[in-house]
Formats: C-alpha cells, structure tokens, sequence
C-alpha cells in the first residue's frame, strides 16, 4: 500500500467505522490488516467488546499481543465482517489476493463471513485482474510437480515461492506457485480450471466476495461498495 505508517492507520480508522460492539471479526494477513489490527488493539484497549478470528499464525500473534481475544473458526456460527487487505481489485470489486501467503484461510474466513472490508492503496486497482502479473496459488506438497504441469498448460508460468533460499511453506504445510500471467480475460473460467487440477488447494483469486473496498490516495480514504445481487 502507497503511503506511510500515518495512511495506514487513517484507512484503519475508517474500517473501524464498520465494526460493532460485541461482533466476530476475521482479521486478515499483510500490511493492511497489521495496521488494522493494531487500531482495533487500541478499541479494545479502551475497553470495546470484540472478538477476532485470525486468518494466519502472524496475525494471531500479533492479536495476542495487544489483547485482542482470538476464537477458532469452529468456536464461532458466523463471522460479522473481515477485515483485509488485497494485492489487485478490479472494477467490479473482484480481488487477487495471496502475495502474503495466507489466501487459503483468508478465503476461507471470508466465506464465513457476512460483510468483507478490504483495505487497498490506490495502487492495488486494476482495469483487469492479473494486471501485475502475480497469481498466487497453493498446492499441497506432494502434489507440486503436476501441479506446475497443468497450470503451464493453462498458459501461467508457475514459479514456486522461496523464503530464505527454501520453499516457502503456509501455515497449511502447502507450497505456493506464484503465477507469471497476463490481464486475465476469464476469472471464473480461470478458477474453475485451476482448483480441477489435483493438488490445487486454492486461488488468489476472489471472486464477488469483497462488499466494501476502502481506498487510501494522496487525498485521503474513498468508499466503493458492491452493487447489490
């Protein structure tokens, strides 16, 4: 996200303007969600009710940290809204997400939820997704050399994500493929043919699940809602 720590924290006071006393919350992965967190750790502080279900190890401790309390997704029926970040946002408000590693429970606590908040820097928007060239996409282990196989035949150009000279490892156990692509023409069609393939775990791609983007500019923080289905 453009801008300093100073901008984070502004789009972070904005998205606390969509929670309520007593909710479930999903707290989301990357630099956007951190600067979240850590606004919501000053509510909580000052002695707002809420609980939260983290979408990675990360973002769990640092929950920890600043006295948020944690439930586990099967400690709760249904999450009042996540709160996170996005790598690219089309003009319909699809995402790809996942350049933080954490797409498979992001996604997961996203589809668990009522309402999705997503807070992007001007940056993030795109007229199409796959205009940064990056699709992240997790496999299991076992399953990483047909994996890489078939989506090369999907035209992507799978690279497998390293840390530290090794291969980068989700809090799943699963590797992740980061997809050199072009604009993509078929979003859908794109998931569909991805998640067939054995050992695709999930996309980075977020199809009509973000309600509300929160956008941070030189300007200030700018409002786009989903049109209602």
């Amino acid at each position: 996200m453009a801008g300093d720590s100073g901008s984070l924290k502004g789009i972070a006071e904005r998205a606390l303007e969509y929670v309520k006393e007593g909710e479930v919350l999903g707290l989301g992965t990357g630099r956007a969600s951190v600067a979240f967190v850590r606004a919501l750790g000053e509510r909580v502080r000052a002695g707002l009710r809420v609980q939260g279900v983290p979408t990675s190890e990360s973002t769990a401790k640092l929950a920890r940290e600043l006295g948020i309390p944690l439930l586990r997704l099967d400690e709760v029926d249904e999450i009042a809204t996540t709160f996170d970040g996005a790598d690219e946002v089309d003009p319909n408000l699809d995402l790809i997400k996942g350049y933080g590693g954490a797409l498979v429970r992001e996604k997961i606590v996203a589809a668990s939820s009522r309402r999705r908040v997503m807070l992007v820097g001007a940056e993030k928007l795109v007229e199409a997704l796959g205009a940064h060239g990056k699709l992240p996409i997790e496999v299991v282990q076992f399953g990483l050399p047909l994996c890489r196989r078939r989506l090369a035949a999907l035209g992507l150009r799978p690279e497998l994500r390293e840390a530290d000279g090794r291969p980068f490892v989700t809090d799943n156990g699963n590797f992740i493929l980061d997809c050199g692509l072009e604009p993509i023409r078929d979003a859908a069609a794109l998931e569909s043919a991805a998640l067939a393939i054995p050992g695709v775990v999930g996309t980075g791609l977020f199809l009509g699940m973000a309600d509300v983007v929160l956008i941070q500019d030189d300007s200030g923080v700018s409002v786009r809602e989903r049109a209602p289905r």
